[in-house]
């Protein structure tokens, strides 16, 4: 206990201690007979000055009730000291210089019959004060203080301890007095980094260095809680005496558990927001409840769900014991039996024994704990998903009531991230549904081309996109192209895909050439865009998602090898000539849909026998860390790799341009290979518009029916030729054509220099004539017209008989 004068060392003398305070010595008539100098020192009057003199001279008469001196505790601090008066008085004393003083007094009698009766011992109130608290202190830190202490003697056996060490050890100290920290806690261990193995290394290195060792974490099992593990925050002083000898080693330990326990939960709880529900993926959800539980919260979890969630169904509200559940993850991973195939672990269906914890939980709805083993259910929106099973080895590791709540809390965070999941699969689910009902689900074969086709969704959250292609069956053996793009993602963007590629075929059946039919298309689109919706109840909806769509559109005719194509703002294809040049022509792009503004263009390119065009979107080539004309290049690169297989070449590409298959954006690519129709199933003639071209075209199809071998259609190919040479006649100018193709079935065109549109009506009994066409109709199985620049083609296609 340090009196402030740092170079003499610690005075552990009592501020009433004869050798220490203010000494006067009094006769029988409390003369003054003996003065000391710590007297002098704190009233000021010099031994001459004050013996002889009575002893009111500087101590007033008593004013004050006796005041019990401070008692010394047992602790290991010193107390009043010997010498040290019994009873304390508070007075007032007069100094030299006039001044009042609050002293202490205390006196006591001597022995024998000598002239000096009694020793009056004084020191300022304030210092008995000070050191009252300092014994107070004491005797708080040996009887109250939580924190535990103990003093052991340089070789390190133990001395002393106060009450809160001795509740901790659980035996009366007299028992485990002399003992070794070691042996005390034989099992413990310091967790701090860096930290010494041993207590006896800890004590011997402060011991011999006088360097305090502060706050290590000592880990270990008190002897008043066998099986339990607690832990201390652990400080290390040597101590001394007042001369400066090593007399020993104090140690303060505070039992730190709960606020660690407590630490750990809410890294816990930080780590379980960080790393649970980073993906809206149910599988990947559960696996990460385990990952953040195992270890430092149980040695295993298991997480079972009930089989509809997987599937993004909604469940019913509440729970039931009946549920079917699949175990979705676990930790640690379950062994493979020799049956699996390696690294494949498919969600596999778990069932509990009725009274099973589980089965339990399911039936109430409500955590279950059952020794060691905690079962939580996962709940999100009223319904029960699943459960999450937290299990311990240690028979004795149950959960404690602050576990219980911690795991609670994992699983209302996992159930919400799980059904988050659950909901984003459903609605996912459902726009693939979507996506793949408006694509094309199979493309038939074409005389006109061979193809391949690849789609990829993509992988954002945000789900699928409105990306397109199409291929349509056009007259004449020709084939329509189409690739786009709509804006956006999302259920609203499939579903306006689904309406652009329906638009575009019924729109593609009336033989429009490609500018005429993008013009249409965008004339559409921007109707859509600039008409109110219905039923909204005055809300504003959200943009068209058809505004600012792309669309790339090409037909290609076999018989001429002539392709020609339109685009609205979409990427040009490329084209792969037989020798594996590769270019991207020079389209002119025309704006996006609904933009309007600019017209729209078609060119016309005559392909070689064999050449490739490849028909794509934008996220093949382009990408977060490729450009447009980076990705372009690479494509070229690729096609330039003449490959006999289109399907390879799909495969090929898509490794090559999105390694690993995914992509921010979806991505459409169609592959077609053109095809020429042998010259010998075409053959064209050009007729006068004069009635005896009539008989004269029967003929010469009959004569080239019987030379395919196709005698069974003469008869109906004769009525069809001559009622639409006689309509060419009767209502427009020629000269007039007359086309036969053999293809997938018998194509026969008469094309003539009118733009009247034919129609098919019903004849009254009594009308002379318009039986023309409704006998076409009868004898065909498709028939319609297309306009060209010099006029329009009226085309029929009859099946094979072979077919029906």
């Amino acid at each position: 206990m340090s009196d402030g004068n740092a170079t003499k060392g610690p005075d552990f003398r009592g501020p009433l201690d004869v050798t220490r305070a203010a000494t006067a010595v009094l006769d029988a008539q409390d003369t003054i007979v003996g003065w000391s100098r710590a007297a002098e020192e704190l009233l000021g009057y010099t031994q001459d000055e004050i013996i002889g003199r009575p002893l009111d001279t500087f101590l007033s008469p008593r004013h004050r009730a006796d005041v019990p001196a401070a008692e010394s505790g047992p602790g290991p601090g010193p107390g009043p000291g010997p010498g040290t008066p019994s009873g304390t008085e508070i007075r007032i004393a007069r100094h030299h210089d006039g001044r009042s003083l609050m002293v202490a007094t205390a006196v006591c009698t001597l022995p024998g019959g000598g002239p000096a009766a009694r020793v009056l011992v004084a020191t300022e109130l304030e210092r008995l004060r000070l050191w009252e608290s300092r014994l107070a202190l004491l005797q708080g830190l040996a009887t109250q203080s939580p924190v535990g202490l103990a003093i052991y003697d340089t070789e390190l056996r133990l001395t002393w301890c106060n009450a809160a060490y001795e509740r901790e050890i659980g035996l009366p100290f007299a028992e485990f007095r002399g003992l070794r920290a070691d042996e005390l806690y034989s099992e413990g261990r310091f967790i701090t980094e860096g930290d010494p193995h041993t207590l006896d290394e800890v004590m011997h290195h402060v011991l011999d260095t006088g360097e305090p060792i502060l706050d290590l974490h000592f880990r270990g099992q008190p002897p008043s809680d066998p099986g339990h593990e607690h832990l201390w925050s652990c400080s290390y002083y040597r101590l001394q005496d007042a001369d400066g000898h090593v007399f020993g080693v104090c140690e303060d330990a505070f039992d730190i558990s709960d606020r660690y326990e407590a630490q750990q939960r809410l890294a816990l709880l930080v780590e379980a927001g960080r790393s649970i529900g980073t993906v809206l993926d149910v599988a990947r959800t559960a696996e990460e409840v385990t990952e953040v539980a195992v270890p430092d919260f149980a040695d295993t979890v298991t997480v079972d769900l009930a089989s509809g969630v997987l599937e993004g169904e909604e469940l019913g509200a509440g729970g039931s014991a009946a549920t079917a559940l699949v175990r979705v993850a676990a930790r640690p991973e379950p062994t493979l039996g020799p049956d699996d195939p390696a690294g494949t672990k498919p969600p596999a269906p778990v069932e509990y024994p009725p009274g099973s914890p589980q089965d339990r939980s399911l039936s109430s709805g409500g955590l279950v704990i059952e020794d060691n083993t905690l079962v939580v259910p996962l709940r999100a929106g009223g319904r029960v998903l699943g459960l999450v099973t937290f299990a311990r080895q240690s028979p004795s590791a149950v959960f404690d009531r602050g576990e219980i709540a911690l795991a609670d809390e994992l699983a209302a965070r996992t159930a919400v991230s799980i059904d988050n999941a659950r909901r984003f699969t459903r609605e996912r689910r459902a726009s693939l549904a979507l996506q793949r009902q408006l694509l094309p689900q199979h493309l038939p074969q074409q005389s006109a081309v061979d193809l391949a086709y690849r789609y990829l969704p993509t992988d954002d959250v945000t789900g699928v996109g409105g990306d397109w292609f199409d291929v349509i069956a056009l007259s004449g053996s020709r084939v329509g192209l189409v690739v786009g793009d709509v804006v956006g993602h999302g259920l609203q963007a499939a579903a306006t895909m689904g309406r652009l590629r329906t638009t575009v075929r019924a729109l593609a059946q009336l033989d429009l050439t490609p500018d005429e039919l993008l013009t249409r298309l965008d004339d559409l689109v921007g109707q859509a865009a600039d008409e109110p919706s219905a039923g909204t109840g005055g809300q504003d909806l959200p943009h068209d998602d058809a505004t600012g769509a792309t669309c790339l559109y090409a037909v290609y005719d076999p018989v001429t090898r002539l392709c020609t194509m339109a685009r609205a703002g979409h990427l040009p294809p490329a084209i792969v000539e037989p020798d594996g040049r590769v270019s991207f022509p020079a389209l002119p792009a025309g704006p996006p849909l609904g933009l309007g503004g600019l017209p729209f263009e078609s060119v016309d390119m005559e392909l070689p026998v064999g050449s490739l065009l490849a028909l794509f979107t934008d996220g093949l080539i382009e990408t977060r860390d490729r450009d447009i004309d980076e990705g372009l290049d690479a494509l070229r690169r690729v096609l330039g790799e003449r490959r006999e297989s289109l399907e390879e070449l799909c495969d090929l590409t898509l490794s090559e341009l999105l390694p690993g298959g995914t992509t921010a954006d979806d991505t459409a690519l169609l592959l077609v290979r053109t095809r020429e129709l042998d010259p010998g199933k075409v053959v064209d003639w050009e007729l006068p518009a004069e009635a005896v071209a009539v008989g004269h075209a029967r003929g010469l199809a009959a004569e080239q029916l019987q030379a395919w071998g196709l005698d069974e259609l003469v008869f109906s190919t004769e009525l069809v030729v001559s009622e639409l040479v006689t309509n060419a006649i009767r209502h427009a100018e020629g000269p007039l054509h007359l086309r036969l193709i053999l293809d997938r079935s018998l194509l026969c065109e008469v094309a003539d220099t009118g733009h009247t549109s034919p129609h098919l009506r019903h004849s009254a009994e009594d009308d002379e004539g318009g039986r023309g066409l409704f006998i076409v109709a009868q004898l065909v199985h498709r028939w319609g017209t297309r306009y060209t620049p010099s006029g329009k083609t009226i085309w029929t296609e009859q099946p094979f008989p072979s077919e029906g």
